[in-house]
């Protein structure tokens, strides 16, 4: 083994549909969703080490103690693995925290990836995927890099292969500043159940008007059941979700259990001026980034 070091970026996620359904036995909650790679990074930084596991970022909000994801991720690894030696991982955080973009599950997935490079592949697909889920219900997605659906708790991955109708399109997505607990929103979209009910099943006809490039049948279909729990405490969140439709998108929601909106629009330029608007109506805190699709 040598002293290398790897390095690994580490995206984001959209979700352009989420359907939650029942409470299960377990405490979770059934979902079906179509989940999004976003190609935004944090970037992850893996060196053997002598003993153990040495945890560093450079944002002080996070803790870097065994409660972190990513020391989470490399202690499961080595429970699975008996190497012998450990890993100096260094983050570096460029996308918010608490964000419903899955940037931390993202973290936990390529901790999990790096390490079993990083030791000559010890690990099959199957042994990382259940490693995943034991860590989080949207770590399994990014075991791998392409559209999925999700069903289960989110673990139950099945790709996608090509979404022709958003080929071309791009995305804008904002972050008012602020961070959103998911088992919270979880929890008070108990509330609105019946009243936001989706029958079970729009996960896949979006999917397939997406794969038959039919995006103007399919904007009608995007879905979060937790904009109405999130939305009923931070009120600014629809008022920006109204702003971006109001100004170009062909779609405006919010990712996962938010505080993270997105929009979709036909292409890069018009994200960057969609952008510019963004921050005249709504200043210059938080954070955004536009990306093509």
């Amino acid at each position: 083994m040598g002293d290398d070091i790897l390095t690994l970026h580490s995206p984001c996620k959209v979700n352009f549909f989420l359907n939650v359904l029942d409470r299960r036995c377990d405490g979770f909650h059934e979902i079906e969703t179509l989940i999004y790679p976003v190609p935004i990074y944090d970037e992850l930084r893996l060196q053997h080490f002598k003993k153990g596991i040495q945890l560093t970022c450079n944002d002080a909000r996070l803790k870097i103690d065994e409660t972190n994801l990513v020391h989470r991720a490399a202690t499961a690894f080595f429970r699975a693995v008996d190497t012998g030696k450990g890993v100096s991982i260094h983050l570096q955080k460029n996308l918010p925290i608490a964000a419903g973009i899955g940037a931390g599950s993202a973290n936990a997935a390529f901790t999990l990836r790096g390490l079993n490079e990083l030791w000559g592949f010890p690990l099959s697909q199957e042994k990382l995927v259940k490693l995943a889920t034991a860590l989080g219900s949207d770590v399994p997605f990014f075991l791998q890099d392409k559209p999925a659906e999700a069903t289960g708790r989110g673990e139950e991955i099945h790709t996608c292969e090509s979404l022709w109708g958003l080929k071309g399109t791009s995305l804008l997505l904002v972050n008012p500043g602020f961070g959103i607990s998911t088992p919270w929103a979880y929890r008070e979209y108990s509330e609105y159940r019946n009243t936001f009910r989706i029958p079970v099943g729009r996960t896949k006809e979006l999917t397939d008007l997406l794969s038959n490039n039919n995006l103007g049948a399919a904007s009608g279909l995007f879905h979060n059941s937790l904009e109405a729990p999130v939305f009923a405490k931070h009120v600014i969140l629809p008022i920006i979700k109204r702003f971006l439709h109001e100004n170009g998108a062909i779609v405006s929601m919010m990712s996962g259990s938010g505080a993270t909106m997105f929009a979709l629009v036909s292409d890069r330029v018009t994200a960057e001026k969609l952008r510019i608007k963004y921050h005249e109506r709504f200043g210059q805190l938080g954070w955004s980034q536009t990306v093509l699709l």
